[in-house]
């Protein structure tokens, strides 16, 4: 079993800023994973991204990218489509220089495209990538098509899943458990994910976790601290499998609920012996 916790971003807790307070200190809460949230602006360059990848080889710490969430490869105008490209590959060429190993991406919208026209598109616009990532070496990082809340964006377990099939692994399925819940009316069953990506070839599983607010009787995409959706069943099918995956915390509790799965995690690997 290969579990990688940690945060969506520095620790609040660090006790200054900068890179290497930020990765000192999940080292020394004990965590070891780390994703850089471009989520709204790309800041850091090549030469700090080189850095950041030689201090986390040295603390131990698997470090990931979350690519700006102004992306749409479903767009009607195509020069959103080109610099959602461009962006997406900013992110690629600098989760190289730091070794980390995926790139999450929110894909598209569907706008008043149908489903298989967006699925089609979408395509389109991960494989003029993959040519583009080729073409300039690029060798260990890949795309994560996130698994998306709102019935409105393209991003069902299905439609990533696809995904990784046509485009042969380059793009893997970045599965946000609370989004599937979300999108899913409050429900989820870990088991059946679990068991389509293991039966899709996946032999490593990239993950985001949160809790979520809940508005009228459904649950939407606000990030809360953990609690619904739950995370100790997810962590039974992660002991009992003895599952290879990284779980990176959106809550905005953020180390402590990252403590939090980690502990309940060992307290199920004594209870079940593994």
């Amino acid at each position: 079993m290969r579990v990688y916790i940690g945060t969506q971003g520095f620790p609040v807790s660090s006790r200054s800023h900068g890179l290497e307070a930020g990765l000192k200190r999940l080292s020394e809460l004990g965590l070891n994973a780390l994703e850089l949230d471009f989520a709204n602006s790309i800041y850091l360059n090549m030469e700090e991204s080189r850095y950041l990848g030689r201090l986390a080889e040295e603390l131990g710490i698997r470090l990931s990218i979350h690519a700006p969430y102004y992306i749409n490869l479903c767009s009607e105008d195509t020069d959103v489509i080109r610099r959602s490209r461009r962006r997406i590959l900013e992110c690629v060429v600098r989760g190289e220089a730091m070794h980390a190993d995926i790139v999450a991406v929110h894909s598209a919208f569907y706008g008043k495209r149908s489903r298989e026209e967006a699925y089609a598109m979408v395509r389109a616009g991960y494989e003029s990538i993959v040519d583009e990532m080729r073409s300039i070496g690029i060798r260990n990082v890949r795309l994560g098509a996130e698994t998306m809340a709102r019935k409105n964006q393209f991003g069902t377990l299905d439609e990533v899943l696809r995904l990784y099939k046509d485009l042969n692994g380059w793009v893997r399925p970045y599965v946000d458990f609370a989004h599937i819940f979300a999108r899913n009316n409050g429900r989820i069953d870990y088991a059946h994910i679990i068991d389509r990506l293991l039966d899709a070839g996946l032999e490593y599983i990239n993950a985001h976790f949160t809790g979520l607010a809940r508005k009228g009787y459904r649950y939407v995409d606000v990030h809360r601290p953990i609690g619904e959706p739950q995370f100790e069943p997810l962590a039974l099918e992660i002991v009992r499998r003895r599952l290879g995956i990284t779980i990176i915390c959106e809550s905005p509790l953020l180390e402590l609920d990252c403590l939090r799965m980690r502990n309940i995690l060992e307290f199920m690997s004594m209870e079940l012996g593994t």
